[in-house]
């Protein structure tokens, strides 16, 4: 039986980074992994660059059963605190878009740093480990795999959610919540395109690969990004952030022209160019192919836009301002970034990130119910919870 102070499960951002911190305090510290290798998810954000945090990074850009729970990581372990880490390794990046953050080179960068953090702190890192079984008696837990038993005073749980099942994902967090008795509330695919109803698939389809941008809204949460018509659905910026807040059976409200105020460029084109048709002046707002599916749909008549009344030239603009899909559903977890919702945060003191009633054990990351916003803000999260688990466990 090997002995431990720490156990991790989990050789993602948020399991290397709470490793790191409880190695620095002198923790004799394990990291197991069912993979190949550390940070796969790390890896292939991004595109390749990983997005590893956001400037804007705060509470408000997190959803959970309870908004709260959040600010006290966050606050203790800031994006500032992560940039200055990147800054010290001498790791260039740029800022991308709304305080995106992502390497100059490659995701490859973050992942190295902190193998050389764990290698400096005297980490020890185990890949390729099934865990059988996970047992507690007498203050001590037992990790077991076919290979040998190993027991730890501290277990923390950083094994992710269920998005990229291709990446290794599994329930097993979730699992392991259960079997001590914690809650885990129910748990669905997030940052995620959203796909077709059959009868516009067939109109849409056709489009795929035009992306404009748009304000997508759900629920009374508005987006502002890219849209992207696709095969499948609709993706782009603007559709992941809004499939967090989007329910089976919703509507999705889109502004096809958000830059401006539609009446009043359609009241300005008529004085201006009467004799020109519909489709003419609305392909200098919307990509073409996309003025003629809406011409298709009989979303307008294609006629001189003299021919518009007051009253027309408004419905007109209230057509395009809000546009109306209703998703058939999600992608799922093969293409979510996230999973929304898990381990119940009532369970874990935000101080610690423990279990309030299962002592020395920590979950941490995204297998808590604590989703961010796209950009950065699930990476920080990770940094965050990690970090405040470290100090602790």
């Amino acid at each position: 039986m090997q002995q431990w102070d720490v156990i991790v499960i989990g050789a993602g951002a948020a399991g290397l980074f709470c490793a790191i911190e409880a190695a620095k305090r002198g923790r004799k510290t394990l990291v197991l992994d069912n993979g190949k290798r550390i940070g796969r998810k790390i890896l292939m954000s991004g595109g390749g660059r990983c997005n590893f945090t956001n400037i804007y990074a705060s509470p408000a850009n997190y959803l959970s059963q309870n908004p709260h729970f959040c600010k006290s990581a966050l606050s203790r372990y800031t994006q500032w605190d992560f940039i200055a880490l990147v800054q010290q390794y001498g790791i260039a990046y740029h800022e991308k878009t709304l305080g995106q953050l992502f390497c100059d080179d490659s995701a490859k960068d973050i992942v190295d740093m902190l193998q050389q953090e764990c290698d400096k702190a005297g980490v020890s890192i185990a890949l390729q480990q099934d865990i059988q079984n996970v047992s507690f008696a007498d203050g001590v837990y037992t990790v077991t795999t076919p290979q040998l038993s190993r027991s730890c005073q501290s277990l923390v749980v950083a094994c992710g959610g269920l998005s990229l099942p291709n990446l290794g994902a599994t329930a097993y967090g979730f699992q392991l919540a259960e079997q001590f008795g914690l809650n885990v509330l129910p748990v669905r695919a997030a940052l995620v395109p959203l796909t077709w109803q059959p009868a516009d698939k067939a109109v849409f389809e056709e489009i795929s690969g035009v992306s404009l941008p748009v304000t997508a809204q759900a629920n009374d949460v508005v987006f502002p990004e890219d849209m992207l018509f696709t095969h499948r659905g609709l993706s782009g910026p603007a559709i992941l952030q809004i499939s967090s807040y989007w329910q089976p059976g919703d509507e999705l409200i889109i502004n096809l022209a958000p830059q401006q105020d539609l009446n009043a460029f359609l009241l300005e084109q008529q004085q201006k160019h009467p004799e020109q048709e519909l489709k003419t002046i609305l392909s200098r707002l919307l990509p073409k192919r996309l003025v003629e599916k809406l011409l298709e749909l009989n979303l307008f008549q294609n006629q001189p836009i003299k021919a518009l009344q007051g009253k027309a030239i408004q419905r007109l603009a209230d057509s395009l301002t809000h546009y109306v899909f209703k998703p058939n559903g999600t992608e799922g977890y093969r293409t979510a970034e996230v999973t929304l919702g898990g381990v119940d945060t009532n369970e874990l003191s935000s101080k610690t990130m423990e279990a309030k009633k299962q002592p020395g054990l920590y979950f941490i990351g995204e297998v808590v119910d604590v989703t961010g916003w796209l950009g950065g803000y699930n990476f920080q999260w990770a940094w965050a919870s990690g970090w405040v688990a470290g100090q602790y466990c």
